[in-house]
C-alpha cells in the first residue's frame, strides 16, 4: 500500500489568462485530517476537482495512492461537492441504490443507520427537504464509503454553528481511519480542533503545509490566528474557482 495518498508536482491550472493553481507541490500521507484553508478565490475547489478527476491540470503531475488520475483513483476517493447534485424527484433510498451500483465500498446499512441518527426519512423526496437536510443526505452518502481519501468541499458553509458541530462529529466518527480526510473551508475556527495538518492556499499557491501542533508550538498562536495574519494584508476578492 502506497503511504502517500496525494502527490502533486508542479501542478498548475489556468482558465484562459487566469491562473487558478500555480506550481503546486504537495505530499499527503494516510490517517490524517487535513484542512485545505484559504479565502474565496484561492483555488481550493480547483485543486479538489483535479484530485477527483473532474478537471484536467494545465501543467504538472498528480497521483493518488501512486496511481495517475483515472478509474483506479476515482474508486478510492469519496467526494463531497460544494452543492447538491441529485435530482429533486429522488429520495435518499434512490441515492443509496446509485451508490451501491457505482461504489464497491459503499455500506448501505451504515448509510441507513446514519440517516436514522440524523433524523432523515429515507423515502422523503429531496424537493421537500430543507437545504440543511439535503446537505446531510449528501454527507451520509460520502461518509458511508470505506474510501482511502475523502475530499470534502465546504461541508460546513452556510449552516448554523450547532449544525457545524454535528457535521464535523459525523465526519469524525464515520471515516475510514486508514484513509485521510481533506476538508476545504474558510471557517478555520470551527474545524481547527479536529485537524492534524493544514494547507494554506493563496492565489493558487501553497503558502504553508504544516502540522497543527507544530504551528502552535512554533508560532505560539492558533491556526485561525495565523490564517488571519497571513491573509489580512492581501485579501482575495471574487468567487472560488
Amino acid at each position: 500500500m502506497n503511504e502517500k495518498l496525494i502527490e502533486c508536482s508542479g501542478l498548475g491550472k489556468r482558465y484562459g489568462a487566469k491562473r487558478a493553481l500555480d506550481c503546486v507541490d504537495l505530499s499527503v500521507g494516510r490517517g490524517r485530517i487535513i484542512g485545505l484553508l484559504g479565502p474565496n478565490g484561492s483555488g481550493k475547489t480547483t485543486l479538489i476537482k483535479i484530485l477527483c478527476g473532474l478537471l484536467q491540470p494545465t501543467s504538472g503531475k498528480v497521483a493518488i495512492a501512486g496511481e495517475a488520475i483515472g478509474a483506479k483513483s476515482k474508486a478510492i476517493i469519496s467526494y463531497l461537492p460544494d452543492r447538491t447534485y441529485f435530482a429533486n424527484w429522488m429520495n435518499a433510498s434512490d441515492m443509496f441504490d446509485v451508490f451501491e451500483d457505482f461504489y464497491a465500498d459503499f455500506d448501505r446499512k451504515k448509510a441507513e443507520s446514519m440517516c436514522k441518527s440524523l433524523g432523515i426519512e429515507p423515502k422523503e423526496k429531496l424537493k421537500t427537504m430543507s437545504k440543511g437536510t439535503k446537505e446531510k443526505v449528501q454527507l451520509v452518502l460520502v461518509m458511508s464509503r470505506k474510501a482511502q481519501l475523502y475530499l470534502l468541499d465546504e461541508p460546513i458553509a452556510g449552516v448554523d454553528p450547532a449544525a457545524r458541530d454535528f457535521i464535523l462529529n459525523t465526519i469524525l466518527t464515520n471515516y475510514n481511519q486508514e484513509g485521510t480526510v481533506v476538508i476545504s473551508t474558510h471557517l478555520i475556527a470551527d474545524i481547527e480542533p479536529v485537524l492534524d495538518e493544514v494547507i494554506f492556499l493563496k492565489e493558487g499557491k501553497i503558502m504553508r503545509h504544516q502540522s497543527v501542533d507544530d504551528i502552535r508550538s512554533e508560532e505560539g498562536k492558533s491556526v485561525d490566528a495565523l490564517f488571519r495574519e497571513i491573509f489580512r494584508a492581501h485579501p482575495v476578492e471574487g468567487g472560488e474557482f
